[in-house]
């Protein structure tokens, strides 16, 4: 498409960037707003269907300013996607199960990944035009499976409608409570303004800023690197890359909610247990051990936040023996294997215990603060370009004068 179309490389950056992922940010913020009090099913099909006309649009593009319009218009409809998705699976999903259930929607990123590199040979048989045809093609058949199987908000939306015109007065008092509790009326700002006033989430926030910024980090700049590196493997490294990604994250990304729900319920067992046991004749069960230390400074949803926080402290030292493997190009590959399977368990897990942080009214706003967060993060690749492009300048510089 850039050379058919004659894209400037600034033109190219903009639409492989700010154009689809800030707008997409932003708009997430009010999608999540919107997620929270209207019928979910009814925002996906139209986000589905947007995005699907979006697509074709730019298979028929002729112009630059054509596909910029088209990718900007997908931007803000795929933003529409995530939060009604999330709440869903929130109020859907029982709790002990919530955090495996959110790991294997997240994970379907890496098979989006798989699906993109596929899409490369689409495009040597059937050209950009095609490619996207076929592209679009399957967002019609998503749209229409989305609206077979997803459940409908009806029922939630007529219960929130009558307290909200008087109706039903049970309703509207629950409502009325519910509204007070929340600190008033359930729009963006405040919502997102009591989102962020709970140290909890704010803790999730920042350490997922952090997290967000060495992923992105590692995904744009390994290939260059590696590609340095071992300029022999080259071609090699696709392949193993392409299998680590895919095949590493998304075992870790499921694994990660599975086990992390796995720790809450025997975190909650272990409490009740400790309850029953305080009620017998033999008092208050000894409070030594792993599992009374465990018990005492984590509560049944916390625990889910223990496992993303080792596997990033494990991630720190097999991404330092991936790049200083020396000329060993297998070792290497190893610990990069090794680094996406106890990195990647981090998604599920934090998204369960932001959901239960927030109570079931805010999760859609604060999922979108939470994608928002990423969008920032955004920034962490090029800031490390500027800065090692400095060094490299200023080794040059150096040497020169001397």
């Amino acid at each position: 498409m850039n050379v058919d179309l004659e894209f400037t490389k600034s033109q190219y950056g903009l639409l492989a960037s700010t154009a689809f992922t800030f707008l997409f940010a932003f708009s997430s913020l009010i999608a999540g707003s919107l997620a929270d009090k209207y019928d979910r099913k009814l925002l996906t099909l139209s986000s589905c269907l947007v995005w699907t006309l979006a697509t074709l649009a730019q298979s028929q593009a002729q112009t630059y300013d054509e596909v910029l319009i088209a990718r900007v218009v997908m931007g803000g409809a795929c933003a529409f996607a995530a939060p009604a998705a999330y709440t869903l699976i929130a109020d859907k999903i029982s709790k002990d199960k919530l955090a495996f259930a959110n790991s294997l929607y997240g994970s379907g990123v890496y098979l989006g990944g798989a699906l993109a590199s596929l899409s490369l040979l689409l495009d040597n048989n059937m050209g950009w035009r095609g490619t996207l045809g076929v592209i679009g093609g399957f967002g019609v058949a998503a749209t229409i499976v989305s609206g077979i199987l997803l459940p409908s908000d009806g029922d939630r939306n007529m219960v929130v409608d009558a307290a909200l015109n008087g109706d039903d007065a049970s309703s509207s008092s629950s409502t009325t409570q519910q509204q007070s509790e929340d600190g008033g009326e359930n729009n963006l700002f405040s919502s997102a303004g009591q989102i962020l006033s709970i140290p909890r989430v704010q803790f999730i926030f920042v350490a997922s800023f952090l997290r967000f910024c060495s992923g992105l980090m590692i995904g744009v700049w390994a290939a260059p690197y590696f590609k340095q590196a071992f300029p022999d493997d080259a071609a090699q490294y696709a392949v193993v890359n392409a299998f680590i990604v895919g095949g590493m994250g998304l075992t870790s990304g499921i694994l990660g909610g599975y086990i992390a729900d796995g720790l809450g319920s025997w975190v909650k067992k272990s409490n009740e247990e400790a309850l029953s046991g305080a009620d017998t004749e033999e008092g208050t069960p000894s409070s030594t051990g792993m599992t009374s230390i465990l018990r005492d400074n984590f509560d049944e949803e916390t625990i889910r936040l223990l496992l993303p926080i080792v596997g990033s402290l494990l991630a720190i030292p097999a991404w330092y023996q991936a790049t200083h493997a020396g000329t060993n190009f297998e070792a290497s590959m190893f610990w990069l294997g090794v680094e996406y399977l106890v990195a990647e368990c981090w998604f599920g897990p934090t998204i369960a215990v932001l959901q239960s942080s927030v109570g079931a009214s805010r999760t859609g706003t604060a999922q979108g603060l939470f994608v928002l967060t990423g969008a920032f993060a955004n920034s962490a690749p090029t800031l490390l370009g500027w800065i090692y492009g400095n060094k490299v300048i200023d080794s040059t510089t150096s040497s020169s004068s001397e």
